[in-house]
């Protein structure tokens, strides 16, 4: 996943979602040389970097002795009570990671959007598969969650199936390092400088999680932009959300994929979930052309089911199943390319999933392999 973290602060996704988090971008660039970067005049604050053997291991950056990394650790002590030495023990192991940086920026307006393709990647045979297992592994915590929080186990099954397919992509960086870096040297972006506050909101997170969990910091892996475990919680959605759905005394989404279910029905339960409701409706639009302006004025609207359908049938919106009129919806287009896009009313529980990535793509693509995991669990 994406990252996740409290409305607002998403990407994500937003970051991911938004690129996933198990997605590698085709637009990565080269490692960034060795080079330093500063005079030697200014190497007291410099931010060295001295590439290692292993590119993957990222890059020696005196992260200590920068600036504004020393104020962070100021604030860590103050407001949290940390010992500044171990502090900057800690942030002098931390390591740059260039590849991140290039995953977080952009990708270029080539193609457009094509839902069908996406879809491709996501509910296929071989993650469907893994789904079953996953499901009849689980069978009892996934029912549990169900009757706890009220969220459908094809939908947890959905969203783990999706983000790290069932725990096999969890990710691989230094959650420390992948953090830190984006926390003080974001892309050049026209977000930077509020992506930065909502990493160092995580860097915070994650040092607070490791110290009350009692492990080390460096031991936290995960995505290029430090989502952790099965179900790819950022640090301050773990400490907020997640949920010792197995009993042993603590919240390990790293090791315990009944931690993870119920952490992933509580978060959604959290942002909107209602018990029951349906998500989604098919839907096609009107061939007056009068109509055209109409609905496209219910097209990219936020994130909320805020439109009565008679709103939205007045503008040319045409559900092909007649849903509930006291309910809300929000209109979704899911741009196919070249081809004619596809139409959908979303309710509230659609738009509690687009809380966990900020993309109408995934989260359909959460409906979907929850629902095809489910049918084809049946016919096993």
């Amino acid at each position: 996943m994406s990252m996740k973290s409290t409305p607002g602060l998403h990407t994500v996704a937003q970051l991911c979602a938004i690129a996933l988090a198990i997605c590698v971008s085709p637009n990565l660039l080269a490692q960034q040389s060795g080079s330093a970067k500063t005079s030697a005049a200014k190497t007291s604050a410099a931010k060295i970097r001295k590439v290692s053997s292993n590119a993957d291991d990222g890059e020696f950056a005196n992260f200590a002795e920068w600036k504004e990394v020393s104020a962070f650790i100021d604030q860590m002590v103050e407001k949290h009570g940390f010992d500044r030495s171990e502090l900057v023990a800690t942030f002098n192991q931390v390591r740059y990671i260039d590849r991140a940086i290039q995953l977080m920026k952009p990708a270029p307006a080539s193609k457009p959007k094509n839902w069908a393709a996406y879809r491709a990647r996501f509910v296929e045979p071989v993650r469907i598969q893994a789904g079953v297992d996953f499901w009849n592994t689980y069978a009892d915590a996934l029912s549990r969650a169900e009757a706890q929080y009220g969220v459908p186990a094809e939908i947890i099954v959905g969203i783990i199936g999706v983000e790290t397919v069932y725990g096999r992509n969890v990710g691989n960086f230094r959650v420390m390092d992948a953090i830190t870096t984006l926390a003080f040297d974001y892309p050049n972006t026209p977000t930077r400088e509020a992506r930065m506050a909502f990493f160092r909101g995580e860097l915070e997170s994650t040092l607070l999680y490791a110290k009350e969990s009692g492990i080390d910091p460096f031991t936290l892996l995960g995505s290029y932009a430090g989502a952790i475990g099965w179900p790819q919680f950022m640090p301050s959605s773990i400490r907020q959300y997640g949920v010792d759905f197995d009993g042993k005394g603590r919240v390990d989404l790293r090791n315990s994929p009944v931690d993870a279910i119920g952490s992933v029905a509580h978060y959604l339960a959290e942002h909107g979930w209602k018990t029951g409701m349906p998500i989604v409706f098919p839907a096609t639009l009107s061939t007056d052309t009068s109509a055209e302006n109409r609905w496209q004025a219910f097209i990219g609207q936020g994130l909320e089911a805020k439109y009565s359908l008679d709103e939205l049938t007045a503008a040319g919106v045409v559900p092909g199943v007649v849903p509930p009129n006291d309910m809300r919806f929000g209109l979704i287009d899911l741009q196919n390319g070249q081809d004619p896009s596809e139409y959908w009313l979303g309710t509230d529980n659609f738009f509690a999933i687009t809380q966990y990535n900020r993309s109408f793509f995934y989260a359909m693509s959460v409906v979907d392999l929850g629902r095809a995991v489910r049918v084809a669990r049946t016919q096993q």
